[in-house]
């Protein structure tokens, strides 16, 4: 029984790589395609009906160039980090609350913190390791961004662990039943919408691949598969943030459409932000995340502390 349980298991997490790694690829064409709209011109529509084969055609060239290596830099971390960025990212898709026996572990968002915190260092070793002034500036703006945002992150989701009181993702579900927390819970659902933007480095908040400024930020000597694992791993993120958003707040049932349309929808707003907004300044940044977003997130804690003791 216990080997029939392996294999399933196995069989079960290669399924959802698999899954996982055709999002991605859609989901940049999804964004070239939307961009490409907001800016009244074509997305790609060569390769395929409509474009439809678009990212498997540029997974293709990516992974066929020459990989250049630059001379001075620190050859092994160099080479593994984006390795290691894309196995934390879809590690972290371990959590995903599935209704029957598969890896429904009782600290989920424990989990989820602990890998979130680890990421840091993909890019941290990613930027130095490069030997690259631009490489190293991008990856010091990305640890203090990350950093910094990681504590409302744990806040906010502190709050939402009083509602349940529990660390499962699955227990979302059965405690959104009769009304999502986003209805009850607004302001901390758009802090959190925000802070996973500034999480994952997208517009406004991608200060790490600032184009104008640092040339591509911590990627820079980056080409042909590392740099297409670091694309996979941002992807990978940016399409689980949308899935937790989805369960934290607008209810968590994984056998609903609903629940993959609503994922789809957020991962469609960071598109739509990408799209309409500038840059933020830097200084703003961390003056969000420590005079506006810590203080509104501890006041809800307290305040959700406060009517649980009262119940």
């Amino acid at each position: 029984m216990m080997v029939f349980d392996i294999s399933l298991i196995s069989v079960g997490v290669l399924i959802l790589l698999i899954g996982v790694l055709l999002g991605v690829a859609f989901l940049t064409l999804l964004e070239r395609k939307v961009l490409g709209y907001i800016q009244i011109r074509k997305g790609p529509n060569k390769v395929g009906f409509t474009g439809v084969l678009q990212p498997f055609s540029d997974a293709i060239k990516l992974f066929s160039k020459e990989q250049i290596i630059p001379y001075k830099s620190n050859f092994l971390s160099y080479y593994f980090s984006p390795v290691l960025g894309l196995f934390l990212s879809l590690l972290i898709w371990m959590v995903i609350p599935y209704m029957m026996g598969f890896i429904s572990f009782s600290l989920g968002l424990l989990f989820f913190l602990s890998i979130t915190s680890i990421s840091v260092y993909s890019v941290m070793i990613a930027g130095w390791s490069s030997n690259s002034s631009y490489a190293m500036l991008g990856s010091i703006r990305s640890m203090a961004q990350t950093i910094s945002y990681e504590v409302s992150l744990a806040l906010i989701l502190l709050s939402l662990i009083f509602m349940v009181m529990s660390f499962r993702l699955v227990d979302f579900f059965f405690f959104q039943d009769y009304i999502w927390f986003m209805f009850l819970l607004f302001p901390l659902a758009l802090c959190w919408f925000s802070s996973m933007m500034a999480e994952t480095n997208r517009t406004p908040f991608d200060f790490a691949e600032g184009e104008s400024e640092l040339v591509s930020g911590f990627n820079v000597e980056y080409s042909s598969g590392g740099f297409a694992l670091i694309f996979l791993a941002e992807y990978s993120s940016i399409l689980f943030m949308s899935m937790l958003f989805s369960v934290l707040f607008l209810g968590a049932d994984l056998n609903s459409i609903m629940f993959y349309l609503k994922m789809i929808f957020l991962s469609f707003m960071f598109i739509w932000v990408r799209g309409s907004l500038p840059r933020f300044r830097y200084d703003k940044l961390m003056y969000m995340a420590w005079k506006i977003y810590l203080p509104l997130s501890l006041n809800y804690l307290l305040f959700l502390l406060g009517v649980f003791f009262i119940m």
